[in-house]
């Protein structure tokens, strides 16, 4: 990228970092322990989720059009199924953009977080290495002196601009190793979460599916060969925003699933649990009730049982009037 268009980037992300690092310097954080600069880091990843949540939406979305879709996009691949000349394929792709134009949805819009995140992971990439450099340089509101205190800064014995790569401690090792085994962790949950819980039974063997179980396993390789070469700051960041991602997931499949998953069929079962925990009294209950045993609404109860008894023995003295005592009358 030109230097020139990440300036704007350094400007923003340094800007929050070093906002953040005021804030915890406030709060009684020393300026220059690891902690202070690690949790601006992490600040800086709240800041950017909360801002991208607008374009998760729209990911969700696109993703359940995309899982709606699978049976149309299949045919339209076995009917091209074979035909490999430029005509074919062109038609083929035409077909498949107007398929998505007329039901609203697209692939595009799925991947627009990660995309959006990319410019962002870069200008941090290039700042810390500012930070790692002898003397340390400062990049957009990042001063040269703070650099400098944030090259000194260590996390569990580690600066958070040393990589695996180079390392010249074992600490620096071990502390890189265990952030990129966290990282894979809640990547792979995250991925299968999304498959085990979100994805009608129907959609498993759908292209889109196969996919996704791919990726389930590509991308902590990935991290695992991409993660030596990165700054612990970078590996700090992309942990945090994995975890966010678990958690906004985990939330997301809760409230709002993709209907006829698991976990569809389970927030159903949840609102009937509640719905039966709340139902009326019995004046409420609809006649005919009374035969369904397993109801605790329609049992009668022993004070009733008990009512019914005495005014049985009643006869036909009006309901709840006393008896009155007979008089002898006086000769």
């Amino acid at each position: 990228m030109s230097a020139q268009l990440l300036e704007p980037l350094y400007d923003a992300v340094t800007a929050i970092m070093v906002a953040f690092h005021t804030l915890f310097k406030t709060v009684g954080l020393p300026p220059g322990s690891g902690w202070a600069w690690g949790l601006s880091i992490v600040g800086l990843v709240v800041v950017i989720r909360i801002l991208l949540i607008p374009l998760f939406v729209k990911q969700i979305k696109a993703q359940r059009g995309l899982q709606v879709l699978q049976p149309e996009v299949k045919k339209l691949q076995d009917k091209y199924k074979g035909r490999t000349d430029p005509e074919s394929r062109q038609k083929q792709q035409k077909e498949m953009m107007k398929l998505y134009k007329d039901n609203g949805t697209n692939p595009l819009a799925s991947c627009l977080p990660i995309l959006l995140q990319a410019p962002i992971f870069f200008a941090l990439f290039q700042v810390l290495n500012g930070i790692g450099k002898t003397p340390a340089l400062g990049k957009g509101f990042l001063s040269d002196r703070a650099a400098a205190q944030a090259a000194d800064a260590e996390i569990f014995g580690a600066h958070i601009s040393d990589r695996f790569l180079g390392a010249d401690s074992v600490t620096v090792q071990i502390v890189t190793v265990i952030l990129i085994i966290l990282m894979s962790a809640t990547t792979f949950i995250t991925q299968k979460q999304l498959m085990s819980k979100n994805m009608p039974a129907d959609a498993m063997n759908n292209p889109f599916a196969q996919q996704q179980k791919i990726l389930l396993y590509v991308f902590p390789l990935i991290f695992a060969v991409s993660g030596v070469n990165f700054p612990i700051g970078v590996l700090l960041y992309w942990l945090t925003t994995n975890v966010w991602s678990m958690g906004q997931q985990f939330y997301v499949i809760r409230r709002n699933p993709s209907p006829g998953s698991p976990a569809y069929e389970a927030l159903e079962n949840r609102r009937a649990a509640k719905s039966k925990r709340h139902m009326g009294t019995p004046a409420t209950v609809p006649s005919g009730a009374g035969s369904d045993a397993s109801s605790p609404a329609t049992a009668p109860s022993a004070g009733a049982s008990a009512a019914t008894g005495a005014e049985a023995g009643a006869g036909t003295r009006p309901a709840g009037q006393r008896q009155q005592p007979k008089r002898k009358r006086k000769r």
